[in-house]
């Protein structure tokens, strides 16, 4: 295996996550578009997402740099029709992901992972279809509950459940933890809310509240140190487990410390850092050479954003490090 790129923070990549598209089918109120904000443009297949053959070329660069995981992301990935070609001509060295509203599952789960997807992330922010249309502004509640099922069946157990936890969504955790620990192959992903990126910041919860919660119901609780991540081990009236995770990057120095992704839009562009749009790094017209280098770049210019692109003042605020002002 090659020796993954180390920045300057002693970070290595080892992972990239890959936005195929900003379509999107839903409209959800938190949505940040892989911090982009909200650039989603008409449904019809648009001329600047990378093609096919664009995303492979970027991946096959990547693995020689040591890059053993990526995972595809959008907007909703499942309104590229050829997504099964770009899951089956990924390096084989890649664990192959992907994060998905879950509506397109039933009819191509069982063709994703014949093509080598080995994971799959379903965003499901509540069990009630009420909420749920309110906080997607879809419909499609019962077509997600099938897509987790069709993922179920077509072997991609564990599926990890994701929920945005914010002002919105805060009164449906305790029924998501109760759901993952009472069915067998399902995870839930609690994701805090980064209003910085949303522009709604009245929305914001106290993540530390959810964490404190679990931490007295849970019967384990692991630490994971390469991603500053405590996953809590619940159990079920059946007798069974559920694990839940949380993902609390906001104000999190530790979190950024130990992040090892790099980032790569929709239109082609590198992206180092997910709070941040003052870095993308164009790859030219795609040819490899020209991907090696803003690779290496990226991987370089990379900075953890809080703790040194962002630091604390002597009033214990935040404020952006004058070093990195127009760099």
């Amino acid at each position: 295996m090659p020796t993954p790129l180390v920045d300057d923070f002693g970070r290595a990549v080892t992972g990239v996550r890959v936005s195929l598209t900003d379509r999107c089918n839903f409209d959800c109120v938190y949505c940040h578009n892989e911090g982009l904000g909200d650039t989603r443009g008409p449904m019809d297949a648009q001329d600047d997402e990378m093609s096919a053959d664009d995303v492979v070329r970027f991946l096959e660069v990547a693995a020689e740099f040591g890059v053993d995981a990526v995972k595809f992301t959008g907007g909703e990935p499942m309104l590229r029709d050829d997504l099964e070609e770009i899951v089956r001509r990924t390096p084989d060295s890649m664990e192959t992901s992907m994060t998905t509203n879950g509506t397109f599952l039933p009819g191509r789960a069982e063709a994703l992972v014949e093509a080598g997807l080995d994971r799959v992330n379903v965003s499901q922010d509540a069990l009630d279809p009420a909420a749920f249309a309110e906080i997607t502004k879809s419909g499609a509640y019962e077509k997600v509950i099938e897509g987790v099922e069709a993922a179920l069946d077509a072997g991609l157990a564990p599926v990890k459940l994701n929920m945005v936890v914010f002002e919105h969504t805060a009164g449906y955790v305790e029924g998501m933890v109760d759901h993952v620990a009472e069915n067998d192959g399902l995870q839930l992903q609690l994701i805090e809310y980064m209003p910085e990126l949303t522009g709604r910041p009245e929305w914001n919860i106290d993540i530390q509240r959810v964490h404190d919660w679990l931490a007295d119901i849970a019967v384990r609780v692991e630490h994971r140190e390469m991603h500053d991540r405590r996953r809590y081990y619940v159990a079920g009236d059946d007798g069974g487990e559920g694990m839940v995770e949380i993902v609390d990057p906001v104000e999190n120095a530790g979190f950024c410390a130990n992040c090892g992704r790099v980032r790569v839009t929709h239109e082609g562009y590198l992206k180092g850092c997910l709070n941040r749009n003052d870095d993308l790094k164009p790859m030219g017209e795609m040819t490899e050479p020209e991907i090696r280098e803003a690779f290496r770049t990226v991987v370089s210019n990379r900075v953890p954003y809080y703790g040194e692109y962002m630091v604390r003042n002597d009033r214990g605020e935040w404020e952006v490090n004058e070093e990195y002002i127009g760099a």
